[in-house]
């Protein structure tokens, strides 16, 4: 060794030694800067919001964002799950005192993209994940060029039967179209049993009956950039719907009990039959474990096509005050990872919305396949509209003005599609 190695070898020794006088002296020829701690690393916040689809909702979410936090010390989930019924309220407080979630499980998203509130998703999820998507669905979450939501869960749109009802009343399969509809709802009703049909006119979803009896009848909600809510083929389809209703061959209350609660009173033997999604088969064997259902296409007028309609609910970012899009990401890649996702899939009894996650589930369950294929061909809600919103809203305020206020299907949807023009210009700003 040479004298200058041995020199500072022992000056190494003496720092090493920790000798309190020459703390401030013990460092080498090229080191000019005090040695600094590293930083402490920051905690990244995300507020999460979620919809309560079933009573596992909670308790699965519960588990993965512990699960999460637990391999990222440094993020901070604050997870909150509420009802369908009362979502809308919690978001809409939060987002008028400025404190908008991070994370948001919603169905709706343009009119939050129009006002500049949400984070474009592009800037956000990795590309690995991006990749992993249903491209049809991803485009549904597009909106003036950025992807703005990023589909979450979906579902198709069927009837669902409780069989002891149909057996019964002498019927061997679900109605295909609007004349097996009422005869056989009205053929339930005679056994003294049931009421025949399941309707939903509340406000929870009074917007999906309205659109399978308005495309079932050939009609629909938008076409060619201009809303259609008047058409004569969605007025004979809600006057079709209030006929059923004033001849007593649906459940007594439509416009009260919700498609959770009807699915319920199907389970209990009380009504024949109603249109709900295909989580239906997950959630009502769990609730109710010897019933026997069976399920069919949602019913068309004469002479129509068979109809298909999906749902597909997404996440939508907002931007906040503390927004960490690293972390984000972080959570996003753990939410769809094989087997959180599956499990979410499985326990909610929903279809996924991405590919490699549908071919996995569609080889253990024929069921599935059947239904991913449907969903491609489905039709959706209007949900790329900014005004879709707000008329939605204003929709659910009609069921018991057809029903029960004297207010005629016509009079009702022409009010609505003067609501929907009057909106429509006011949100792009036209005359």
């Amino acid at each position: 060794m040479t004298s200058r190695f041995l020199t500072r070898l022992a000056g190494i020794s003496l720092c090493l030694l920790g000798i309190p006088a020459l703390l401030l002296s013990c460092s080498g020829p090229q080191d000019s800067k005090p040695v600094m701690k590293p930083p402490e690393e920051q905690t990244a916040l995300i507020n999460f919001v979620a919809s309560e689809y079933s009573s596992e909702t909670r308790p699965l979410l519960e588990s993965l964002v512990q699960d999460f936090m637990l391999k990222n010390p440094s993020i901070v989930i604050n997870l909150q799950v509420a009802n369908w019924d009362i979502l809308d309220g919690i978001y809409t407080t939060m987002i008028s005192k400025n404190q908008p979630p991070d994370l948001l499980n919603t169905n709706v998203y343009t009119h939050f993209a129009k006002d500049g509130l949400l984070n474009d998703m592009d800037e956000i999820i990795s590309p690995e994940l991006k990749r992993k998507f249903y491209p049809d669905l991803m485009k549904l979450d597009q909106w003036d060029g950025k992807q703005y939501a990023i589909p979450y869960v979906s579902s198709t749109r069927n009837m669902y039967y409780n069989r002891d009802l149909f057996e019964a009343a002498g019927i061997s399969e679900a109605p295909a179209t609007w004349s097996e509809l009422k005869k056989d709802a009205l053929k339930i009703k005679n056994t003294g049993k049931a009421h025949g049909f399941g309707v939903d006119l509340s406000d929870n979803e009074i917007q999906a009956y309205l659109s399978y009896f308005f495309l079932g009848a050939g009609g629909g909600w938008f076409r060619d950039g201009k809303w259609t809510i008047n058409s004569p083929e969605n007025v004979e389809g809600l006057a079709f719907l209030k006929d059923l209703y004033d001849e007593g061959l649906t459940d007594p209350e439509p416009t009260v009990t919700t498609r959770d609660e009807k699915q319920r009173i199907v389970g209990d033997g009380k009504l024949g039959m109603m249109i709900s999604g295909n989580y239906f088969g997950t959630v009502m064997p769990r609730e109710f474990p010897n019933l026997k259902w069976g399920t069919g296409p949602i019913p068309v007028k004469d002479g129509r096509k068979p109809l298909l309609f999906g749902v597909h609910d997404n996440l939508v970012s907002f931007k906040t005050d503390h927004t960490n899009k690293e972390a984000l990401s972080a959570f996003l890649d753990y939410l769809y990872s094989s087997p959180v996702y599956e499990e979410i899939i499985a326990q909610e009894g929903f279809l996924p919305v991405m590919e490699e996650a549908g071919a996995k589930l569609s080889a253990a369950d024929p069921m599935v396949k059947q239904r991913l294929a449907e969903l491609r061909k489905s039709s959706f809600y209007p949900i790329q509209q900014p005004e879709w919103q707000s008329i939605m809203d204003t929709a659910r305020k009609m069921g018991d003005a057809v029903l029960h206020d004297h207010v005629s299907p016509k009079e009702a949807l022409d009010e609505l599609q003067r609501y929907a023009e009057k909106v429509q210009k006011e949100v792009h700003g036209t005359e």
